[in-house]
């Protein structure tokens, strides 16, 4: 007796039950729910957890470099994962026919421009800049960390204001 083959089914088919299952569930709220969680999440790293670490007298400054240039790098692994977690919900609402996703999807992007400013232009020169400062060198001063900083700013605002919206704007049959 041959065993029984499970069918390949596309998860996002329309016609799949993974689909149809996940498109009951209100998207509004998964999406702010999945955003105010990434909020908080970045405001406890790089608002608060950050610059308490140059608080403590028994940290090195070399020693407190170091964390961050680990820390950056986990923290943005993880906003990278909730990119495409909030993309998957985002699509899942398209195809529900969700009204004013559309721009949600478009200001995810503008999000994920942001993110892969950070992770791909100004991490790389922060992180060699500290591996200098650790190696002993004087650093001339940088703008760097400001622009960095500054964006770290947008894309909290961002973020809220996309959660703020899914909640006050995108309809659901099941709102």
């Amino acid at each position: 007796m041959e065993p029984e083959v499970a069918q390949h089914v596309d998860l996002l088919d329309e016609d799949s039950t993974f689909f149809v299952e996940f498109s009951r569930i209100p998207m509004n709220k998964t999406i702010a729910a999945i955003l105010f969680l990434w909020a908080g999440l970045s405001l406890g790293v790089a608002s608060i957890a950050t610059p308490a670490k140059f608080l403590a007298p028994s940290l090195p400054m070399v020693q407190v470099l170091d964390v961050g240039r680990w820390t950056f790098p986990v923290l943005a692994l993880i906003e990278w994962g909730l990119v495409v977690v909030v993309a998957v919900s985002v699509d899942i609402a398209w195809r529900s026919g969700t009204p004013c996703i559309g721009l949600v999807a478009r200001l995810l992007a503008v999000i994920a421009s942001v993110l892969a400013a950070q992770s791909f232009v100004l991490r790389p020169l922060l992180v060699a800049r500290v591996l200098r400062i650790i190696a002993g060198e004087s650093v001339p001063p940088s703008q760097v960390h400001n622009l960095y900083l500054a964006l770290e700013a947008v894309l909290l605002v961002l973020i809220l204001a996309v959660g703020i919206f899914s909640i006050r704007h995108l309809e659901s049959d099941q709102s």
